[in-house]
């Protein structure tokens, strides 16, 4: 019980030593930001977000910790799940027991490594035990939480001595090579989930058990890819299991232009749609803890994994990943960059010359820090969609993974989501994929008006999940069914046809406890609802030239004769508090662009320049601050590429505050200047780079970042 003191004195005295150079943040308990580094504190990445994420459970990560702790930043701490540097494990160093043979493994006898003798595990019944240990460092150290990312088993795996061995002790029966059978693949894949489900379950239960023991809170969260990307890229992970399971408070969505630039099929054609894609990415991890009270960030990357990409092509994409995660109104906490390391040091082409790399633009460090300090004014609460749409969702579930692999792998592009997703998000209606598996929660269903499903390439988990939706579909809800029962998978042992002992497929146990009166395609109404059977694979509405035209003429006649309109606009915009969020949608109607008027100014502007109109063209992303949403008439801080924290009550005589950034980018400051300052200083220096507009009421600020605070005092 000793440590509670040691801890609680260490983060008392790290704000007071920060607290004694500047002003600490009120808000920054919120947690509204964060980011992750395996780097000790630099003043090239001074982000000033709320929360360091100090990667890494090796001997070094106290001091790491420490350097953070000193600058006044919260402190949580991430590893990996599935790989690392974990040779104490693997070589028996941990407890004296060879793992090699765990490594996951493919069917060529290939070890899936992450270099070198980092492998990919297949986690035996003490891995969790083991990363425990390294846990317990963190926790040691500080660490107000712990983050665990990315449990992931490869479709492609699933041949080791290890696998056998726990498929025999899970299945009671002889392993059975995944690509022999759909059987076999559908069992090895639930294997697999339920492994890291496991391994994750040990060490939230190791955490609870400290926090008992000390008195501490210490929170656990699993920083995870969607199970859209999850899926598309043939990779299984526990998802929406997790947020059932005591001790874990939430996710990481990581979602980037990475995982949303990977080609999916509209319209017959194959193309990078990094925005739609990332859209329903982001929705589909809100809606995997929408019912269950956790907590979600949604990630950002100004970068990404691939280095070969210019700086121009960077940008652009993470606008559209970054306007994508803003257009969930329920979310606003944002891990703003995964390494910033590599955003403010790394060097990449130059637009234009490929063969020459250089460090960031200026101009894109000044937008980056202004977004990242936009993102802790973004409200909680008032936020809504400029034009109604009905509320529609897609049912996806978690074994949208377990159907991707050998003999029979589905659709390479998932076409059997994007293919019923991407006809309405192109025509600005905000579809949201609906976790599956949630169904059974309290209210999970109550928000939608209309859901479409099929079992193409997934299957429904528990029989609970049919009983919510006949019980939503009775109470006035509208079922989109499209299958044309023709997935292999229908005849895999499970549930539904007693696990091999009748013939009967999803979809019939559905339709049993409907009881659609005839049952056959096309409208059925059920209690005050309706179901709408289309007998065809939904994977033909992502390869037809015209699948998109005949996916609305389906849900047209499904709500036919009921108050449900689809209109159909080319942009999304949702306004949020003072904030402005759009997006110009391309492969869409042909109107004119939507035509924004007032007092705007676009985030993404590294000037913070006035604007009165703004187009929402095809393909454009925007993050506005609307001006006269701001409250108040007297000097206020509006944006800036910096922290800025005011340090006196609001003034009509006095604009105060203290900034602090990234060391040596530029900075820039926009307040609202009823009138023109008599003098502007910075750090008690005269400063002389500043304009006032009378006409507009605005004063632009602009000088050098520095990672240390300093006074910016304004007067009129």
């Amino acid at each position: 019980m000793h440590r509670i003191p040691g801890i609680a004195a260490a983060i008392l005295l790290a704000h007071a030593a920060h607290a004694a150079e500047g002003q600490i943040d009120p808000a920054q308990a919120l947690e509204r930001t964060c980011f992750q580094t395996s780097q000790p504190y630099s003043d090239a990445i001074n982000l000033r977000s709320d929360v360091a994420i100090v990667y890494g459970i090796d001997p070094g990560l106290p001091g790491r910790i420490r350097t953070w702790r000193d600058r006044g930043y919260r402190i949580h701490v991430m590893t990996g799940v599935s790989w690392g540097n974990y040779q104490d494990y693997l070589y028996g160093r941990f407890d004296g027991v060879n793992h090699e043979d765990e490594a996951q493994t493919d069917r060529a006898g290939n070890k899936i490594s992450h270099g070198g003798d980092v492998y990919y595990m297949c986690p035996a019944a003490n891995f969790g035990a083991y990363l425990s240990t390294g846990v317990q460092r963190a926790l040691d150290a500080g660490a107000e939480a712990v983050h665990l990312e990315e449990p992931e088993f490869w479709v492609r795996a699933g041949y080791s001595a290890g696998f056998r061995r726990e498929w025999r002790a899970f299945y009671g029966e002889d392993w059975q090579p995944p690509h022999g059978s759909v059987d076999a693949q559908w069992r090895a894949s639930k294997l697999k989930y339920h492994l890291y489900r496991r391994a994750l379950e040990e060490v939230f239960r190791h955490v609870q058990t400290e926090n008992q023991r000390t008195g501490r809170n210490v929170r656990c969260y699993v920083p995870t890819h969607s199970l859209l990307n999850y899926a598309h890229w043939r990779i299984v992970s526990p998802e929406s299991s997790l947020a059932r399971l005591t001790g874990c408070d939430g996710y990481i969505a990581q979602v980037w232009t990475g995982t949303a630039r990977t080609p999916n099929q509209y319209r017959g054609r194959l193309a990078e749609r990094t925005f739609e894609t990332a859209f329903l990415e982001y929705g589909a991890m809100q809606n995997l803890v929408r019912a269950t009270g956790r907590t979600i960030w949604y990630l950002n990357d100004p970068v990404e994994d691939n280095p070969n990409h210019d700086w121009e092509d960077y940008r652009r994409n993470w606008e559209s990943t970054l306007v994508a995660s803003l257009l969930q109104p329920e979310v606003w906490q944002y891990e703003v960059a995964p390494w910033p390391e590599r955003v403010f040091g790394g060097r990449y082409p130059s637009p234009g010359k490929p063969d020459q790399r250089e460090g960031i633009p200026p101009a894109y460090a000044t937008e980056l820090q202004t977004v990242f300090h936009a993102l802790h004014r973004l409200p909680h609460t008032r936020a809504a969609w400029d034009e109604s749409s009905p509320r529609v969702g897609l049912l996806v579930s978690d074994s949208l993974m377990f159907q991707r692999g050998d003999p029979a792998p589905g659709d390479p592009h998932l076409g059997h989501v994007y293919g019923l997703a991407l006809p309405l998000l192109k025509r600005g209606i905000p579809l949201d994929p609906v976790q599956l598996e949630n169904a059974p929660l309290p209210k999970a269903l109550d928000p939608y008006k209309v859901l479409l499903l099929s079992y193409h390439g997934q299957k429904p988990l528990a029989p609970d999940i049919h009983t919510a939706l006949a019980a939503w579909v009775r109470h006035g809800g509208t079922l989109v069914f499209i299958d044309d029962d023709s997935d292999p998978y229908n005849t895999v042992r499970d549930w539904w046809n007693d696990h091999g002992q009748t013939r009967r497929i999803p979809r019939q146990h559905l339709f049993e406890l409907l009881d659609p009166e005839p049952l056959e395609p096309g409208l059925a109404r059920i209690g005050h609802g309706r179901l709408f059977w289309e007998n065809t694979a939904p994977t033909a509405f992502a390869t037809r030239a015209d699948g998109d035209q005949h996916l609305l003429r389906i849900l047209k006649a499904a709500t036919a004769g009921t108050h449900i309109r689809w209109p159909e606009r080319n942009h999304l915009l949702l306004r949020r508090g003072p904030f402005i969020i759009a997006a110009g949608l391309d492969e869409s109607t042909a109107d004119p662009a939507r035509i924004l008027t007032g007092r705007l100014v676009s985030l993404f502007d590294p000037q913070l320049r006035f604007q009165t109109r703004v187009p929402l063209e095809p393909g454009s992303r925007h993050f506005l601050l609307d001006l006269d949403q701001v409250p108040g008439r007297g000097p206020a801080i509006l944006a800036s590429a910096c922290q800025a924290l005011p340090l006196d009550a609001p003034s009509p005589s006095r604009l105060h505050c203290q900034i602090e950034g990234i060391a040596n980018t530029p900075g820039i400051l926009l307040a609202r200047a009823p009138r023109p300052p008599r003098a502007v200083s910075l750090a008690g220096q005269p400063i002389a780079d500043w304009t006032h507009d009378p006409k507009t009421r605005l004063l632009w600020i602009r000088f050098a970042n520095t990672a240390r605070p300093r006074q910016l005092l304004v007067q009129f």
